[in-house]
């Protein structure tokens, strides 16, 4: 799926560029997709089944690679964990 316009990323592809590395990707998921469920970052949700599940699980059965996120929701997002 694509994304619904071009200032989006995939949670997978959001979580690739704030990760240092790839060991941490899977973490920065994980609280990329906490963050969405608890309505501190609004995003386009896509949830699995749980029959269709791909990869390692994220909170909410949430899609990664077909859960979208504005570049702007996410970058207030990460302005908003760094401390002041």
């Amino acid at each position: 799926m694509n994304p619904p316009n071009d200032s989006c990323l995939s949670l997978h592809d959001a979580a690739q560029t704030l990760a240092a590395g790839p060991d941490a990707q899977h973490e920065i998921e994980v609280a990329l997709a906490h963050a969405i469920e608890h309505g501190e970052l609004r995003a386009n949700v896509k949830r699995w089944a749980t029959e269709q599940w791909e990869g390692r699980q994220l909170p909410g059965n949430i899609n990664r690679l077909e859960t979208f996120i504005e570049r702007a929701e996410l970058d207030a997002w990460q302005r908003s964990r760094q401390p002041a």
